[in-house]
């Protein structure tokens, strides 16, 4: 049996323990790692094979979300948990971003990561569980991992910084941030935020990047304990001799390629180039060995450029922003459109608004069961050219998707001043770079064109970073995907003319100085501006209306103890008022009623029949009500939905009436007033007083006056000739 060794540090006013030897004895490295009652297992394996033909890390992580965790029981049929949900997608990407920079380049060998959520008290994130525990469970394993690494959130509330605050706290908090770091540098920063300024951006990363020192040197601890003898890392280096041998051959011709600015065309070049190498040279070298010297002298080619000659592809500075070009309302019928354009980049992004009811369920750990603003974020392959299947939305699309999702949530309307569930979708239509930043520009216009009430428009740009041996770095605005790819840094910054709402940093170093990433964060606050000018120029502000395609919305309220009377038995008087009306009703505890639909008049109607089912009698008030018994004392009379009152034999006409049905039947409607309500809640009506002129009915309130009772006034049935009156006296 192993020996168990646990290790812990206070973080935040709460104790962080890693535990290692108790749990999961085969994993290659297995720790358990415990903050607050959140607990969370993190195991890695590695493979002994070696798997050829590929020029990538072969690392997988899997986050494994268990309901059992919070006390639940996953909802469906089958009662299991099944494909990972966003919230866990997300978590996987946020682990492996940090880890992935500080494993050995020319890695080969299958590593995968899982964890597993035994526990989650609801208060404490288990995301930067899995990130410290990724690195604890690799810092012990035989893989030459460059760690350890750790991560913390930090939130800002009441103008001061706050670490790792509680999942109630980031309800209220301005900041929800993640720093991840080394001893020495970020490795990783993911945010959302309230339109909050770079410098306590600024500010926020240095704090985290200090407070994960102390849980590095618990990893530390933990790895001078039980760490295993490591693996021999391999060293992906380009052969020197190909790197000779292709020089004369592409030199001149990979400078035409680097300076063309259209993709197609340069991508092109490039491809014919790597042809005639394979044709020159491959009798001479492996084809893998060719392409990968030729990428490196690509690689070379970019990079040089851009650090002696501030000079990037297409010629433009380090930071020129691409073409933008923006347009809404394309598409007819939608309640919302936008096409963004900027550069060879391109995003079409489409608003829907439907009811509450349509707010998408959470089956997850954390706090929140429900979800009413939605963003999808699409990438098909004809956006880069390209012949692939298409399938449900893999780990990139779904990250995409969840980062302009944040950056547009801070400058949406509350939910009690604009009771919709909003979905956007953002359609890349062409990729040369930055689609996620493009698809919140896009959405940006789109909710604005939908005419919803946003606060201010919301842009986005990328940032990269060249890097070299001694030091010399430059900081590049508005990347390409191909200086993504040879790049050392992916720094995506959302936000708006007041601050940020959304970053995102990821990179191929160990690691970013706290220098850089402020230099890059105002350099992007720049281009954000410039960016936001150019999208004011084609709509300013939401429409002043909806689209008349989109549902109108109206919010009543109505007592919460009559919310029963709405219902019915079974749900069944709410969905008679849904199929009368074709509208759509919400019902909230408190009383609230969203009432929709495209027709205006089905909504007043609707209103109309919930507040005639809640409204209560009112003495002095006249209501028009319809005749359902009739009895030898008097008729009875429903004034409201299940409200009736009599109307007795002496209060139905303003003389003397022998028999009731000599004035009314059964199914009459006539107009009534309320003369009292005794203490058995009986209700006294009177349709005498109502045939009184109004001059002799001082304060009486009219609750219908469409009464179609006048006729039965005149009826000669019921009132004899006067001088038959006479002759019985």
């Amino acid at each position: 049996m192993l020996k168990s060794h646990s290790f812990e540090c206070e973080v935040g006013g709460r104790v962080l323990t890693i535990e290692t030897g108790k749990l999961a004895g085969q994993a290659s490295g297995g720790v358990a790692v415990r903050y607050g009652d959140t607990v969370v297992l993190v195991t890695v394996c590695v493979s002994n094979e070696l798997r050829e033909g590929i020029d990538f890390l072969p690392l997988t992580i899997d986050y494994e979300e268990r309901l059992y965790a919070a006390g639940k029981i996953p909802g469906g049929f089958i009662r299991r948990e099944g494909r990972p949900s966003e919230e866990a997608t997300l978590a996987s990407r946020l682990t492996d971003r940090p880890l992935r920079p500080l494993m050995p380049k020319g890695w080969r060998n299958n590593i995968q990561l899982i964890i597993t959520v035994l526990s989650a008290d609801q208060e404490n994130d288990p995301d930067i569980l899995a990130v410290i525990g990724g690195s604890a469970a690799l810092s012990i394993s035989e893989v030459p991992f460059e760690g350890p690494v750790s991560a913390v959130h930090i939130g800002y509330f009441n103008d001061e910084l706050l670490l790792n605050p509680t999942l109630a706290q980031l309800e209220s908090s301005l900041l929800d941030l993640v720093v991840a770091s080394t001893r020495e540098a970020v490795v990783m920063v993911e945010a959302g935020a309230s339109e909050v300024s770079e410098d306590i951006v600024a500010q926020a990363i240095k704090f985290g990047h200090e407070v994960n020192q102390d849980i590095i040197k618990l990893q530390e601890q933990l790895q001078q304990a039980c760490s295993k003898p490591k693996m021999e890392s391999p060293i992906a280096e380009a052969n020197p001799d190909i790197i000779t041998a292709i020089s004369p051959i592409v030199d001149k011709k990979l400078t035409q390629a680097l300076s063309t600015p259209a993709k197609p065309q340069r991508e092109q070049i490039l491809s014919d180039l790597q042809k005639e190498l394979v044709d020159s040279l491959g009798e001479s070298f492996p084809e893998e060995d060719i392409l990968s010297a030729f990428q490196t002298k690509a690689r070379t080619g970019i990079r040089t450029n851009i650090l002696d000659k501030a000079q990037r592809i297409g010629g433009r500075g380090l930071k020129d922003i691409r073409p933008i070009s923006c347009e809404v309302g394309l598409l007819p019928r939608t309640h919302g459109s936008a096409l963004f354009t900027r550069g060879e980049t391109q995003v079409l992004a489409i608003t829907t608004l439907g009811p509450i009811k349509k707010e998408q369920q959470l089956d997850g750990l954390g706090i929140e069961e429900t979800k009413r603003f939605i963003h999808h974020y699409n990438f098909p392959p004809f956006s880069t050219g390209e012949v692939k299947r298409v399938g449900t939305p893999g780990r990139r699309e779904i990250g995409h998707g969840a980062l302009a999702e944040r950056a547009i949530i801070p400058v949406l309307p509350k939910d009690e001043d604009f009771p919709y569930t909003i979905r956007l979708v953002s359609e890349v239509l062409s990729s040369s770079g930055s689609t996620s930043m493009a698809s919140v520009c896009a959405s940006s216009l789109s909710l604005m064109d939908a005419g919803i009430p946003v606060k201010r428009a919301v842009a986005g740009t990328a940032m990269g970073l060249v890097t070299d041996e001694t030091g010399n770095y430059a900081i590049l605005t508005d990347i390409e995907g191909i200086e993504d790819a040879y790049g050392d840094m992916d720094f995506k910054v959302a936000g708006t003319t007041e601050g940020i709402t959304a970053l995102q940093l990821d990179t191929k170093l160990k690691g970013i100085s706290l220098e850089i990433i402020e230099k890059a964060l105002y350099q992007a606050g720049e281009a954000r501006l410039s960016i936001l000018e150019i999208m004011q120029q084609t709509i300013s502000s939401s429409r002043p209306e909806l689209s008349r395609y989109a549902p109108r919305m109206h919010k009543i309220m109505i007592d919460p103890d009559k919310i029963g009377s709405v219902i019915g038995t079974g749900g069944k008087t709410v969905r008679s008022i849904i199929d009368e009306t074709k509208t759509t009703i919400d019902i909230n505890n408190d009383g609230t009623v969203l009432i929709g639909s495209p027709n205006e008049e089905a909504v007043r109607k609707a209103i109309e029949i919930i507040e005639s089912l809640t409204k209560e009698v009112e003495v002095g008030s006249v209501y028009t009500g319809k005749v359902t018994r009739l009895m030898n004392f008097g008729a009875f009379v429903e004034i409201l939905p299940g409200k009736e009152g009599l109307v007795h034999i002496s209060e139905l006409a303003d003389y003397r009436v022998d028999k009731v049905e000599d004035v009314v039947k059964v199914g009459d409607e006539i107009m009534v007033k309320v003369l009292d309500i005794d203490n058995m809640g009986r209700i006294n009506l009177s349709r005498r007083a109502v045939l009184e002129k109004p001059s002799q009915m001082p304060g009486a309130r009219v609750e219908d006056s469409s009464s179609t009772d006048y006729p039965f006034k005149r009826q000669s049935k019921a009132r004899p000739p006067m001088s038959k009156r006479y002759q019985k006296k």
